[in-house]
């Protein structure tokens, strides 16, 4: 039980930390992909 709470007290923070970074790079990304999406659209009408 001990080495349980151990590796869970290890890998907690640098997983927290994955996580959060996930959740807020998810918006820049969904950001992005709208830009990319509208510069297409651009490009096609002056083509």
């Amino acid at each position: 039980m001990d080495e349980l709470l151990t590796l869970i007290g290890n890998l907690g923070f640098p997983i927290a930390v994955s996580a959060y970074l996930l959740v807020r790079i998810e918006g820049k990304i969904t950001d992005l992909t709208g830009s990319i999406h509208e510069l297409r659209q651009a490009i096609e009408r002056i083509c």
